[in-house]
């Protein structure tokens, strides 16, 4: 039976086959009497099958071929047990690659049914040389391997494309994770890479750590960034990401890897262990961590955690798991750092020598997004060493007005936090060590910007002059800039889709994704959605490793439209911004030089009422179909008359910016001066 007979599709991987959105599936289903049936799921979720699909798309002139990393993800996707069970599987045959290539080779050459035979005991041969005991990863039973057979020789196939089986495994989480972001709780990896850096940072003589622990795993992020390690022990709660976690560990090394799957505060995979460090982003606010059958645990040394301090519990298993003078670095909710109900176990950490700093981060570097957590950095206290008198606090938040998730400076953040560990951090507005005897109050708070002193927003009364005369030179050519509205004669015009313009070759679509850091040296930036909406310049950054898709690269003429969010925005993109990556959530139209104007197609495109009937309202976030945006059939002479008047309405537009934005540095400036005294009242 050929493979594709076995895999279903949804309606939105038909969508992503064909670079659209999925308002325009929905559509061919309506519009289209030859469109397949469906094949499974349900009346509201449909399945068809992928065979059907391409053979349709194909017939459309929609398709042309599906890429090899399309397939396989369909194929993991359409899993009959399931996209996570399938992703263990490819992991056992993606480490049987990497482990045993000969003897990959030597199997594939056989029936799908011989293969399937003998593949689970092949893979208990791996899975018990490459984990020990405990073992997170179930080797798949014969049943379980049939229908996998063919996604798994996929897999394989895909490896040898995308340069590895690190990087097929990579980028097959990836797309699991991207399409459910719901589901998992991730430590975005410039944030893991900082944990790592200040576990490295805080060992005795900066020596990378040999044995990591991470005692809430998830997907193994956090144990990823750690450099040259020799032993990783990783435990969940959830077996699935256990067995992901301990995949993704042992595809990314060589490092021996302890991977368990139980809850850790409960049943500690690891009571003996003595780690060189523990990095750990746990769980928040738990109530129900363990508080009642533990009260007489020994990890408690420094006080038992209340019921509504799961953070504190963890704190200190984290510092149980320690050698002496080991490093641990956790994710924390600014919360613990001032709830009156830890304040015990607080100040027992501080007396005790055993938390070392605690980094305030800005809002947007890992989730719940919108909260500004922390960082705690902690050194298992030696019995004859003498605890530090000082505690560093950092507030890194300063360092990023108007931050946002994909605008983060991470390289910033780093050397700021870093340079403060290292004693190299002078500013008082970003870092300071205070005496351990300052901290140990009543209240034992230890929110960093409690210790820190707060910048002027605004600067000395010379900068503040400096800004006034910028703001009268914008305002000034704000008002040069102001079109005059010129009445029109309203009448009926011949109208076309960007869809059907798609589909005669007058433009290209492309659709915006996470893409993969080229390898070298080459920084590649991101044009995210903020920055599209804002008119900045592009302030992402592309992940390095996974997902390994090759990212679409902006040109100068390009028109770039936010999808999500029901506003009316398309922006132009010039030579400065040209070459950036077009991040998600963002489609790209590439017009044909010979047949459209960039300009006029980017002002007809933010048309409200052309927004309005082209976006999907059916959820609680408003998503545009660019297929079904409208625009007028109109010359080329003309078109490039209408642009005209467009790219002045936005050189408009983006003078009344400018003079926005220094306006509220002038005021929020003169207001600080004012109240601290270093500006007088004029």
């Amino acid at each position: 039976m050929p493979e594709e007979s076995t895999t279903e599709v949804t309606a939105a991987g038909i969508a992503r086959l064909a670079g659209v959105g999925r308002a325009a599936v929905s559509n061919w289903r309506r519009r289209h009497a030859d469109f397949p049936k469906p094949v499974g799921g349900t009346e509201t979720s449909p399945s068809f099958s992928l065979a059907d699909i391409e053979q349709w798309l194909r017939d459309q002139g929609k398709l042309a071929e599906v890429p090899l990393r399309e397939r396989v993800w369909q194929q993991l996707a359409g899993h009959p047990s399931g996209t996570v069970a399938g992703l263990v599987q490819t992991g056992c045959v993606l480490l049987l690659l990497r482990a045993r290539p000969g003897a990959w080779t030597e199997l594939a050459a056989l029936s799908d049914a011989r293969l399937a035979e003998l593949l689970p005991g092949v893979f208990e041969e791996v899975l018990t040389v490459r984990f020990g005991a405990p073992r997170a990863v179930r080797t798949p039973t014969p049943a379980e391997t049939v229908p996998a057979v063919p996604l798994l020789r996929a897999a394989v196939e895909l490896a040898a494309e995308l340069g590895g089986a690190r990087q097929a495994f990579e980028f097959l989480l990836g797309r699991h994770l991207d399409a459910n972001p719901r589901q998992y709780t991730l430590t975005p990896p410039p944030l893991a890479e900082l944990m790592a850096a200040l576990a490295v940072a805080a060992a005795p003589e900066g020596r990378p750590p040999a044995a990591v622990l991470d005692p809430a795993s998830g997907t193994g992020g956090l144990l990823r960034a750690v450099p040259h390690p020799t032993a990783l022990y990783a435990q969940d709660a959830d077996p699935d990401l256990a067995a992901l976690s301990a995949l993704r560990l042992a595809l990314h090394g060589d490092a021996d890897i302890r991977a368990a799957a139980a809850d850790t505060l409960r049943a500690d995979a690891f009571p003996g262990l003595a780690a060189d460090a523990v990095l750990c982003h746990p769980p928040f606010n738990e109530r129900t961590w363990g508080h009642d059958e533990l009260a007489y645990d020994p990890r408690w040394e420094y006080g038992f955690p209340a019921r509504t301090e799961s953070e504190l519990a963890w704190v200190q298993h984290a510092l149980a798991r320690l050698r002496d003078g080991g490093t641990a670095v956790l994710l924390m909710p600014p919360a613990v750092a001032s709830r009156r109900s830890g304040r015990r176990v607080r100040a027992d950490l501080l007396r005790r020598g055993a938390l070392r700093a605690v980094v305030a981060l800005p809002a947007g570097a890992a989730p719940p997004y919108g909260i500004p957590l922390h960082l705690w950095v902690l050194v298992r206290p030696g019995a004859d060493q003498r605890p530090p008198a000082e505690t560093l606090f950092v507030d890194t938040a300063g360092l990023v007005p108007d931050a946002g998730r994909d605008k983060l400076p991470w390289t910033a953040l780093r050397n700021a936090v870093l340079d403060a560990w290292a004693g190299r951090g002078g500013d008082e507005s970003v870092a300071r060590a205070v005496p351990v005897v300052e901290l140990l109050d009543d209240e034992v708070d230890l929110a960093p910007a409690r210790y820190l002193t707060a910048p002027a927003a605004g600067g000395t009364a010379p900068e503040l002059a400096a800004v006034r005369d910028r703001l009268d030179e914008s305002l000034r050519r704000t008002q040069g800039l102001a079109p005059t509205p010129v009445p029109a004669r309203p009448g009926p015009r011949p109208l076309t889709t960007v869809g059907e313009l798609a589909r005669t070759g007058a433009l290209q679509l492309r659709t915006g994704g996470p893409g993969t850091a080229p390898a070298g040296d080459a920084v590649v930036p991101v044009l995210t959605e903020h920055d599209v909406l804002s008119g900045g310049a592009p302030s992402g950054t592309l992940p390095a490793g996974a997902p390994a898709e090759e990212p679409v690269l902006v040109a100068e003429g390009d028109v770039v439209v936010p999808v999500l969010g029901g506003g009316s925005v398309a922006r132009v993109v010039d030579a400065a911004t040209a070459g950036a990556a077009l991040g998600r959530n963002l489609q790209l139209l590439r017009p044909a030089p010979a047949a459209l104007d960039p300009w006029f197609l980017a002002g007809f495109l933010r048309g409200t009422a052309n927004n309005r009937q082209a976006s999907s309202f059916a959820s609680t976030a408003t998503r545009l179909d660019v297929r079904r945006l409208q625009l007028p059939r109109l010359p080329l002479a003309d078109q490039r008359r209408h642009g005209a008047h467009f790219k002045s309405l936005a050189e408009f537009e983006e003078a009344l910016r400018l003079a926005s934005r220094l306006g509220e540095q002038l005021v929020q400036g003169l207001y600080d001066g004012l109240a601290d005294g270093t500006v007088e009242p004029g």
